[in-house]
């Protein structure tokens, strides 16, 4: 149980230092300023790539010290497992909300819209726009 809450733990500071980092280094670029939202490929490549492979495949390293054995999802399969439809309003739920906590343990996930608010200093607006973009972005990449 204490290995479980110090992992969880360390994923939260790693997060949070992640937000400050990124949105520090938004704010001094002049030709870019924090409130404009990235594009959808941006943001993918900045935050899911890490985990979930340039591709968007599931290829990328697993988190360090993971407790779970599974590799990320590949996510250009969306659509083909929801039924060949492209499940936007569960990928918009999953980005916002973050996924359902396992029983056992935390969940690796970031919880992006709390990110996203965090990084528009609390602008719903902008935080709909990041999440948007990203969702468009994870649909434009599905296999066909």
């Amino acid at each position: 149980m204490t290995v479980r809450l110090i992992r969880w733990f360390l994923i939260t500071c790693a997060i949070a230092s992640w937000i400050t980092g990124v949105s520090g280094a938004q704010d001094k670029k002049a030709k870019k300023p924090a409130s404009i939202p990235s594009s959808g490929e941006d943001l993918y490549k900045r935050s899911c790539a890490v985990c979930h492979g340039n591709d968007g495949k599931g290829n990328g390293p697993p988190p360090a010290n993971s407790i779970y054995k599974e590799p990320p999802p590949d996510l250009t399969t969306l659509a083909k497992r929801h039924g060949g439809e492209f499940p936007e309003a569960y990928v918009v739920d999953v980005l916002r909300s973050g996924v359902k906590m396992p029983a056992h343990g935390p969940a690796e996930m970031p919880v992006w819209g709390i990110i996203f608010k965090t990084m528009s200093k609390s602008d719903e607006t902008q935080v709909k726009l990041r999440i948007t973009n990203l969702t468009d972005y994870l649909k434009s990449i599905q296999a066909k």
